[in-house]
């Protein structure tokens, strides 16, 4: 988990840097073509890998990727506008349309702990976003629809792990999201980056994958309502970094607006978790 924090930290300062030499869609190409050479090393290598890699999901596959690729645009223009922190706090909403989207797309049921999570969500929303207020930011909408499009994003992830694997998405994540940020930008970007681009380029590429990498290892071994927790410190990092690095203000509402939209998740999570253990009531039972 520490990983997934460090590289979302590096992710959001690189692509700052690098605003000043490259458009955000370059920056997108950089990051796809970059996690795209080391996972076509990857399967060059290992014979299991490529055998992972047909899919009979391929319209969807594309389709989640136009979503993922125009919602990590709106996300990372959002970074070049706003606080670190707010973006990231705001982000964090993303699971609560995940839940929304999972009843009509997967049909899965609705429950008291899921409508909580959403109207958490939302309280948490109004207290960073401050609608009406001298201090509120429209920009701060980008993020809210980023977090849609992510919310659309892992409910699409959900719908294909049930034929294709983990790698098996990413890297076509990667095939498929290259060309189309390279159709929004210039082919031959790489030319104008200078020495000094040179480190947030690298960190763009790696923790693309490292993030995700991470983060799914980190929920794959750990408790979603341990792993949701440590997730949520990357609000405090990202203020941190965007205070020494931008003299950025740390916002004790953006912080409170997160742990209500934090709250909401490890309610829903809980609650998920005591009916998946319920005990069978032996009276029912032949």
């Amino acid at each position: 988990m520490t990983g997934a924090l460090l590289s979302f930290s590096a992710m959001a300062v690189s692509i700052r840097e690098l605003a000043a030499t490259l458009s955000v869609m370059e920056i997108l190409a950089l990051r796809s073509g970059f996690g795209l050479v080391i996972m076509a090393g990857l399967t060059a290598a290992r014979a299991d890998l490529r055998s992972t890699l047909f899919t009979r999901q391929f319209p969807l596959h594309v389709f989640r990727n136009l979503v993922h690729l125009g919602s990590q645009y709106v996300w990372a223009t959002s970074l070049l506008l706003l606080p670190l922190a707010t973006v990231f706090a705001l982000e964090f909403t993303a699971p609560a349309w995940a839940l929304l989207l999972a009843m009509p797309v997967l049909g899965e049921r609705t429950t008291a702990s899921r409508i909580g999570a959403v109207v958490l969500g939302l309280m948490g929303v109004l207290v960073i976003v401050r609608p009406g207020l001298a201090t509120f930011q429209p920009a701060a909408l980008l993020v809210l629809l980023a977090a849609l499009g992510f919310a659309n994003t892992l409910i699409l992830t959900k719908k294909l792990t049930r034929t294709d694997t983990t790698f098996a998405i990413i890297f076509w994540m990667n095939l498929i999201q290259l060309p189309l940020a390279l159709i929004g930008s210039n082919p031959l970007f790489v030319t104008k980056l200078a020495f000094a681009d040179l480190a947030p380029a690298l960190a763009v590429g790696i923790s693309g994958l490292a993030s995700h990498y991470c983060l799914a290892n980190a929920f794959r071994w750990g408790d979603a309502s341990v792993v949701v927790p440590l997730d949520f410190l990357r609000i405090p990092l990202i203020a941190v970094v965007g205070w020494w690095l931008y003299g950025e203000r740390l916002d004790p509402l953006v912080f409170s607006g997160a742990a209500l939209i934090v709250a909401g998740i490890l309610w829903n999570l809980r609650s998920e978790a005591a009916r998946a253990v319920r005990p069978i009531d032996l009276k029912t039972r032949a």
